[in-house]
């Protein structure tokens, strides 16, 4: 492997907390021989980055935000790759009384009703940004509540569910972070199911044109290969305790 034959992957702390990328890059490095370096941070840092020219490809999951990225120029073309889906975990105590529903607002609002308490990741991440979309719908100025019930930690999906459960407040999290997570104390999921807590992640490539320090040939490798029947697979075959964390839908 000559010393430059890596790429830059600028991504989630989702992917990475997983254990995902831990679980397929191997087989992407020994089959093509370019080592992948991910760069795991909140999916709004993480476009910014992209968009700083400090990365080869962007693989988030945020598709409107994804899709500005490349009208600006700065990505080549968006891939869809593989879903999950978000969750709202809670204390066996219940205080919202939102235990085994489906309705993600209807139980939000019940959250913000009874002033459980919620901590939220507040950091402009793609689950921070879902999870924003889906108080508007509710009605409830979380702003407000800042700081009073409703918490923002500024940090990753795992350190705001260590956070959240120290506490006694629901959290929303992605499902394969929430799988992965080993302090889960007497925490389940309370909220499950309901189609606008769809988590769809793409990947780009980020424009060479625009950044002329990108590694556009190899990062277009790592594209084709993620999107490919082999990268799909491999994604698909990432399990823990016989739960599947990722589900390919690129050729969907």
């Amino acid at each position: 492997m000559a010393q430059d034959d890596f790429i830059v992957v600028q991504s989630t702390t989702s992917t990475q907390n997983s254990g995902l990328f831990e679980h397929i890059l191997p087989m992407f490095e020994e089959q093509s021989g370019i080592e992948v370096r991910v760069v795991a941070v909140g999916t709004g840092q993480a476009i910014k980055n992209a968009a700083n020219g400090d990365g080869d490809v962007l693989l988030v999951h945020a598709k409107p935000s994804e899709e500005k990225f490349v009208a600006d120029g700065h990505g080549v073309a968006r891939f869809d790759v593989m879903y999950n889906d978000f969750v709202i975990v809670g204390p066996a105590s219940d205080p919202a009384g939102v235990a085994g529903t489906s309705d993600v607002v209807t139980a939000l609002a019940k959250i913000a009703d009874t002033e459980a308490p919620f901590a939220s990741r507040g950091d402009d991440s793609g689950t921070h940004k879902a999870e924003l979309r889906l108080w508007e719908q509710t009605g409830v100025d979380v702003a407000a509540a800042s700081g009073n019930w409703y918490r923002e930690t500024g940090s990753g999906m795992g350190a705001t569910l260590n956070t959240g459960t120290a506490m006694g407040a629901y959290v929303m999290t992605d499902r394969a972070t929430w799988i992965s997570f080993g302090n889960k104390g007497d925490y389940t999921v309370a909220v499950e199911g309901d189609p606008k807590m769809f988590n769809q992640y793409g990947v780009i490539l980020v424009s060479q044109e625009k950044h002329p320090n990108v590694k556009a040939e190899l990062g277009q490798q790592f594209v084709d290969w993620i999107i490919s029947e082999e990268g799909q697979a491999a994604i698909a075959s990432y399990k823990i305790d016989g739960q599947q964390l990722f589900f390919p839908n690129a050729g969907d």
